[in-house]
């Protein structure tokens, strides 16, 4: 993947590579957030939940979905900021032990309007388990460089 704004097209798709969630991934955003909810902490209570079990956090999928999708770019750095999520969905929870990766797709660019050195590339992104379901969906946009622009 390419991550100047000229080498990025509408229909443009790639892959993640994948990540296994871990417990302790749960454990360690829980103190982070602040968000210690029974269902993400407390196997006895998750246990009698409609998921019959613990569930990461959603914005911990969220985050893997950012992470991944940044490894993913075939530079460090070409990708210079994430200005937003739009229409996020969780469909699906993610248990530990799952592993997931993200399916990017581009679905528009353009050059900024307030910085013609930068451009805009709107990406929908699919968070995709071991069993090939989509567990969480949405857009991403990003600002990247112009070819041969100055910063």
């Amino acid at each position: 993947m390419t991550d100047y704004l000229e080498d990025l097209a509408v229909g443009d798709e790639f892959t993640t590579p994948g990540r296994t969630v871990t417990e302790h991934d749960i454990v360690a955003f829980a103190g982070l957030t602040g968000d210690y909810a029974a269902i993400h902490t407390n196997e006895v209570h998750a246990a009698a939940s409609i998921h019959g079990r613990r569930i990461a956090h959603g914005l911990l999928g969220l985050a893997f979905a950012q992470g991944l999708t940044w490894r993913a770019s075939s530079a460090e750095g070409a990708r210079l900021a994430s200005l937003g999520w739009d229409e996020w969905r969780f469909l699906e929870p993610i248990f530990i032990g799952d592993t997931i990766h993200v399916r990017c797709r581009v679905t528009s660019t353009r050059r900024s309007r307030t910085n013609p050195s930068r451009g805009v590339v709107v990406e929908e992104l699919a968070v995709v388990n071991q069993h090939g379901e989509v567990v969480q969906c949405g857009l991403h946009t990003t600002l990247v460089p112009v070819r041969g622009a100055e910063a």
